[in-house]
């Protein structure tokens, strides 16, 4: 017996629209979250209020919640019954491999940047690395932080790899602060960032690589050796 193909259920239009709508509703308040999450809004283990974050971004704790699960399955946020929603706290074992990825993205960036760099963005790079050394003498490491971030970022771009710039961004997005002093590290790393221009500058790709990757080793070395001093190693 030959039986007849059902077809499948269609929309309606208005029922189609409404879902797009809501769809793309949710997108935006999970990429708002996500970038207070970058931006560094909430600190390592804080507790976030929905109730508040639906209302500064006047929409319904609908899109909230559903950008919170998204969150949680990345690992970023944690929901605790009948406690709430927390930023996850980073572990010095977890800042190590986030560390440890970066290396190897940020070296394929620098050397990327350095075939064809952008004279605009290494001008902008060198008012960024300005307004470090002012958030250095503040003692303002927060912002040194943010201008930490800016820098990478103007390398990321100047790669012109979308691929290269999404899977940063996604390592952006987990690098939370850590419990671990990096005042003594500071002037090292600047004077990284002003080599790391200048050798992007001068269009040697190879260089620029190697320099990006000891850059970052730099922070490796210092939380492999917090993780063995409290170890008691």
């Amino acid at each position: 017996m030959v039986t007849a193909r059902r077809k499948p259920l269609a929309l309606h239009p208005r029922e189609s629209m409404t879902k797009i709508s809501r769809n793309v509703l949710s997108d935006k308040v999970y990429a708002a979250i996500k970038e207070m999450i970058a931006n560094h809004r909430f600190q390592p283990g804080a507790r976030l209020n929905v109730e508040r974050i639906s209302k500064e971004l006047e929409v319904s704790r609908t899109p909230v919640w559903e950008a919170v699960r998204r969150l949680q399955q990345e690992g970023l946020l944690q929901n605790i019954p009948y406690r709430g929603v927390f930023m996850v706290e980073m572990t010095l074992e977890r800042a190590l491999e986030l560390y440890q990825a970066r290396e190897g993205l940020e070296g394929v960036a620098a050397r990327l940047a350095a075939l064809d760099p952008s004279e605009k963005i290494l001008d902008k790079m060198k008012e960024t690395l300005e307004n470090q050394v002012m958030m250095f003498e503040k003692g303002d490491l927060l912002g040194y932080s943010r201008t930490d971030f800016d820098f990478h970022g103007m390398i990321h771009k100047m790669s012109r790899n979308t691929v290269l710039q999404e899977m940063l961004d996604s390592l952006k997005t987990k690098m939370q602060p850590i419990t671990m002093e990096v005042r003594p590290l500071l002037p090292r790393l600047y004077e990284d960032h002003l080599e790391i221009v200048e050798l992007i500058r001068s269009k040697d790709p190879e260089k620029s690589e190697k320099a990006m990757r000891r850059h970052n080793r730099v922070v490796q070395n210092q939380i492999q050796k917090e993780i063995e001093r409290l170890a008691g190693l």
